[in-house]
């Protein structure tokens, strides 16, 4: 495994060497979308503000993806990238003159040498340096404002955004090194909130443990952080935080990243408070994650693992007096995906959800997921490079099981257990991987080790 310093900023001589190659490869991803697409240019806008309604405050700014998978820029609103196939990609640097708000530094980082920098002071400069012939460029974001646009027609042309949402599922070598970096940074978040957790700490102070450990305000987090102790960790996208400590202590789930220069991790890991009987399923939980962690290799269909996932966490369920029979019964009569209705996992990246995971080919053609599995957000067959999560989890969610009563799965199911479990909510464990040609990279317990 590649080691890395735990140097986050843009100053990393290890990023700066690798940026080069990734902005190579972007380019050549942009050349082939615009020869597909019979466009000359793509102008690729970092996006706008948006201002809360009826109010003159400003939601927290997220960057366009397209934007910063070109550049660790993501706070560079209202900027524009041009890529003209055979020149130098120009980067539209707007530092606004403005004493209300905080303004951008002067350009300055590895990236700069792969730019044609312009830097412009007022929305009206930026159209000089756009290419005069805007008919034959396409535009790539989110435009709500036309003045944005710059009288570009094609926006998000289906021909050309195809491609490369299609190519984001590969990383770069520079793109794996961030994350890398961003696995470090998760893992010592998770550390601090372990801590927090064992001091009998609110979910709310954990979570501020968290953010201190990771060095992001709750906007730069790539996601809103799940902090969930006790019956909470049922709800799978749980996020209101208590400010008070629950009276007594049974367990804790916390799903929570880091990000560098735009690019996440997505971990997730769950604790016993005292519970031997719980701390046991977790144990079980670790096993069978790693199983399925084993099984990751290129040319894997994720949709089989997703299915041979329920079948392992039946086998957890039943070893762990959940519930009976045998995990194929199970899995036909719908008991694992009431324990389980979530997917395995999803590609990651400049977004933690990150696009592509249902495209076949960069055509736009879409493969379905599993039949009676409709939550799964990847069903591309893996390739090298490529960097997912994978997160069975195990829940007490009562509207889902009493959807098993009165049927042929009611009898498969142990209720006391299910009682017994109940107070704890659940359990998941999550962690990054990289797929290589006969295995996977896990970067999230190489984090974890790095940091013990």
């Amino acid at each position: 495994m590649q080691r890395m310093s735990n140097d986050y900023s843009d100053k990393n001589p290890e990023l700066g060497h690798l940026y080069p190659a990734h902005v190579s490869a972007v380019c050549a991803r942009h050349d082939h979308a615009l020869e597909n697409s019979g466009a000359a240019h793509a102008v690729i806008f970092s996006g706008c503000p948006k201002t809360v309604f009826l109010d003159d405050q400003l939601y927290p700014f997220k960057a366009n993806a397209h934007f910063v998978s070109w550049a660790p820029l993501t706070g560079l609103p209202l900027s524009y990238i041009v890529h003209t196939p055979g020149e130098t990609p120009r980067l539209i640097y707007y530092l606004p003159h403005d004493y209300w708000h905080p303004v951008p530094g002067q350009p300055d980082g590895y990236w700069t040498g792969q730019f044609d920098v312009r830097v412009v002071h007022t929305i009206d400069d930026i159209a000089a340096h756009l290419p005069d012939d805007r008919d034959k460029c396409i535009l790539i974001g989110e435009i709500d404002d036309e003045s944005h646009t710059f009288g570009i027609e094609r926006v998000n042309p289906t021909s050309a955004v195809n491609i490369l949402h299609y190519a984001r599922g590969v990383k770069t070598e520079y793109e794996l090194a961030c994350m890398r970096l961003a696995s470090r940074r998760g893992a010592a978040g998770h550390y601090a909130a372990e801590g927090a957790f064992r001091d009998g700490r609110s979910e709310f102070e954990i979570h501020r443990a968290y953010c201190k450990a990771v060095s992001h305000a709750d906007n730069e987090l790539p996601y809103s952080n799940i902090v969930a102790l006790n019956a909470h960790s049922a709800v799978l996208h749980y996020t209101d935080m208590d400010r008070e400590p629950p009276s007594e202590m049974h367990s804790f789930l916390i799903d929570a990243g880091g990000q560098v220069h735009g690019y996440a991790s997505d971990i997730t890991r769950t604790y016993s408070y005292k519970d031997a009987r719980f701390a046991e399923l977790i144990e079980r939980m670790d096993t069978a994650q790693l199983d399925i962690v084993s099984r990751i290799r290129a040319g894997a269909d994720y949709r089989d693992l997703h299915v041979e996932t329920h079948r392992i966490l039946a086998a957890v369920l039943i070893e762990a007096g959940i519930a009976n029979g045998d995990p194929d019964t199970l899995l036909a009569t719908g008991v694992s995906s009431a324990f389980f209705p979530h997917g395995l996992g999803h590609l990651l990246g400049v977004q933690v959800h990150d696009v592509g995971g249902f495209m076949e080919n960069e055509n736009g053609s879409t493969i379905d997921p599993p039949s009676g599995h409709p939550f799964l957000r990847l069903t591309r067959e893996l390739e090298p490079n490529m960097m997912l999560t994978v997160e069975p989890g195990i829940y007490v969610i009562d509207m889902l099981l009493e959807n098993l009563r009165g049927t042929q799965a009611e009898n498969h199911v142990n209720w006391d257990g299910v009682d017994w479990l109940r107070p704890f909510g659940g359990v998941r464990i999550e962690d990054n991987v990289r797929v290589t040609a006969d295995g996977c990279e896990n970067m999230t317990r190489d984090a974890f080790t790095a940091l013990a």
